[in-house]
């Protein structure tokens, strides 16, 4: 069986610059498909209307294009193909795999709260799971997927490993809202899977959300891509990278005169290894670049090195 092409993709949300994280995730994936001669996509994940900019959205082009970062055809919005998202919702529930669910929040929440209160720790289960659709009324509704109640969900990660989830601590999650928009998790497997995406690299801070997107492959029955977590960058004190470190976008970088090739080769030195080398060139990045190379602890930010 011969394999499928690699498809790799970088999915920023569109809420400000393209800071030094999401640049780093965007040239592991960018490389891995150069080195494997696949394709390289961008999804733009542009769902949150209230936060979501034009001016934002162009920052992450213009941060891409100074590190010479481009892509294969056109930039996907994640926020057009709502109408597929929710197809596929309710293709799930034509399936069984997913049901109808009827609670309203405060509904949700009050169920919650007593199982807390009644030192339950297993995962959410509608009592809609199982009702025989005679007794669904005529209201509005959420579609949940049905997660297994028993067994384990298991991620074979090229970074971190083998991890597994026990089933009963996963939620049936809600894939479409009774106001027929989509979540996030349904909207990401969704594109991955039409997009063609057969590598998922991107910070492990997503780590446990593959675990539930899983929920959505195996309720359609497709095939789940490969997963690549990669620590996230921490500031020299150790601590997750933020605001408080000082500049963070790539704009802010560009604007201080650091070359793209400096800023390229740091960051593929934040967190990829290659041998004792330092210092790479774009075409030595691409033929060394492989995900056995990414390192399973943080990398800390040395603005220091970038002098």
């Amino acid at each position: 069986m011969t394999e499928s092409p690699v498809v790799t993709r970088f999915a920023p949300s569109p809420t400000g610059n393209l800071h030094i994280g999401g640049a780093r995730t965007a040239l592991f994936n960018w490389l891995y498909a150069r080195h494997a001669g696949g394709s390289f996509r961008l999804r733009i994940e542009d769902t949150d209307r209230a936060r979501s900019t034009p001016e934002a959205k162009e920052a992450i082009f213009t941060g891409l294009n100074w590190l010479g970062i481009d892509w294969d055809g056109k930039a996907v919005s994640q926020f057009e193909r709502a109408g597929r998202h929710a197809e596929v919702a309710r293709e799930m529930l034509a399936r069984g795999s997913a049901y109808k669910c009827f609670l309203d929040q405060e509904e949700t929440a009050a169920l919650r709260d007593k199982a807390q209160s009644q030192g339950e720790r297993c995962a959410f289960r509608s009592p809609w799971r199982d009702a025989p659709e005679r007794d669904h009324p005529d209201a509005p509704y959420a579609i949940r997927v049905k997660a297994p109640s028993e067994g384990e969900a298991r991620i074979r990660d090229k970074v971190q490993g083998d991890v597994t989830i026990r089933n009963d601590q996963l939620d049936d999650m809600i894939v479409l809202r009774s106001d027929g928009t989509p979540v996030y998790m349904l909207a990401v497997v969704v594109d991955d899977h039409d997009m063609g995406v057969t590598h998922v690299i991107r910070g492990d801070d997503h780590l446990n959300n593959a675990a539930r997107q899983m929920l959505v492959y195996n309720a359609m029955g497709w095939h789940a891509p490969a997963w690549a977590h990669v620590p996230l960058i921490h500031g020299e004190d150790g601590k997750k990278l933020s605001k408080r470190h000082g500049a963070l976008g790539v704009q802010d970088w560009a604007a201080m005169g650091y070359p793209a090739a400096s800023m390229r080769n740091y960051l593929l030195r934040l967190g990829w290894s290659h041998g004792d080398d330092e210092i790479f060139t774009m075409d030595e990045a691409t033929a060394w670049f492989d995900l056995s190379g990414l390192k399973k602890s943080p990398a800390r930010l040395d603005t220091k090195k970038l002098g």
